[in-house]
């Protein structure tokens, strides 16, 4: 390994530019290479003047990078992802991490065997609010956490469908698209999720897919969370229009999460915790401090944490394991909303004793 971590980076549409930028932004990592398949891509790539492969195969026949970040397409990721892990190189996979959650449990047995390195960028994590709010619920700034309400509504124009048809296809709304992002943080704050009970509707503009659905997760703990997600409602009431994490969405003042405990209350991304005086009393006045919180961009805070699970110096924040157990909660959120019943999530302990069953 070289004194800089070299980092491969596949796929330089939107995502993969941005972690391109990322990347080089930082003074320990370098970049070792792009891999663009398309043409157009490809020569933009190039001027960058690194080298540029057209597949990762072409690339593991001449170079052997530290890591990977994979910011293709979903459908390839599994592909993709193999490949890495045969080859020993670490690889960090934009989420979700696969299409299913059984093609994901493949990828992470087969990380697993080999002793490779396999993370999930679920990025929030990262976010410097988000580990304020994390530390706070483990110290007990709320108590025992009882109820959550997170809101993903906001508005996709019509041209955003139009460059990509596939948008508007069955299995492509926003339960896929986007809540994978929120359930991974209501799984980081809360625990594992045991069973959920969802709807949808379908798309007003015609769409193959839903523009609306609402979701009750209940947790091992006996919390309850109820997440709404739609891509066509206008409100400043997102991850993306509150968190300020990417300057393309306009910044509110709103917050999308309310954490609601036993002995306080949590909003996000404002970082609020709510207290009454003297303690718990609806009758007592109610108060609110704003937690400080580290300002680092989330995809940098990322990329350095990669670099340090390549180097042996951590463990991974979001493994494989973690993409996998987020991407089943949101199957099965799509399950319910199609079946309106309540579907019950196995968990991973019994899903890998069916899976070694099987194998035996």
């Amino acid at each position: 390994m070289s004194a800089k971590t070299r980092i491969a980076v596949v796929g330089f549409g939107l995502v993969g530019r941005r972690h391109v930028d990322v990347v080089r932004s930082l003074p320990d990592l370098e970049l070792a290479c792009i891999v663009e398949a398309d043409p157009k891509g490809a020569a933009a790539a190039e001027a960058l003047g690194v080298p540029v492969y057209s597949s990762l195969a072409q690339m593991f026949d001449v170079d052997r990078p530290d890591g990977a970040l994979l910011a293709t397409p979903t459908p390839l990721h599994v592909e993709q992802g193999m490949l890495c892990i045969q080859n020993g190189c670490a690889t960090l996979i934009e989420k979700p991490i696969s299409v299913t959650s059984g093609e994901a449990l493949q990828l992470t047995r087969a990380a697993e065997l080999a002793g490779v390195p396999l993370l999930v960028g679920h990025h929030r994590r990262h976010n410097g609010m988000v580990q304020a709010a994390k530390a706070a619920l483990v110290e007990g700034r709320v108590g025992d956490i009882r109820a959550v309400q997170t809101t993903c509504w906001f508005y996709k124009p019509d041209y955003y469908f139009d460059e990509a048809p596939w948008r508007t296809k069955k299995g492509a709304g926003p339960i896929s698209v986007n809540l994978v992002h929120d359930v991974d943080l209501l799984r980081h704050f809360c625990g594992e999720v045991v069973s959920v009970q969802a709807v949808s509707v379908p798309s007003q503009r015609g769409f193959e897919n839903e523009d609306l659905a609402s979701a009750i997760l209940t947790f091992e703990s006996g919390a309850v969370a109820t997440i709404s997600v739609s891509d066509s409602i206008v409100a400043p009431w997102s991850w993306e229009l509150t968190s300020r994490e990417n300057p393309r969405y306009p910044a509110t003042s709103e917050s999308c999460y309310l954490i609601g405990g036993s002995s306080g209350g949590l909003s996000l991304p404002d970082l609020r915790v709510w207290a009454h005086e003297g303690g718990p009393d609806w009758w007592s006045p109610i108060n609110a401090q704003t937690l400080a919180h580290d300002m680092q961009d989330p995809l940098a805070a990322q990329m350095l944490h990669f670099s340090r699970v390549i180097q042996g110096l951590e463990e991974p924040l979001v493994s494989g394991l973690e993409g996998l157990k987020s991407l089943e909660v949101v199957e099965a959120i799509a399950r319910s909303a199609e079946s309106g019943r309540a579907v019950t999530i196995a968990s991973m302990d019994r899903l890998s004793q069916e899976n070694q069953k099987e194998a035996i």
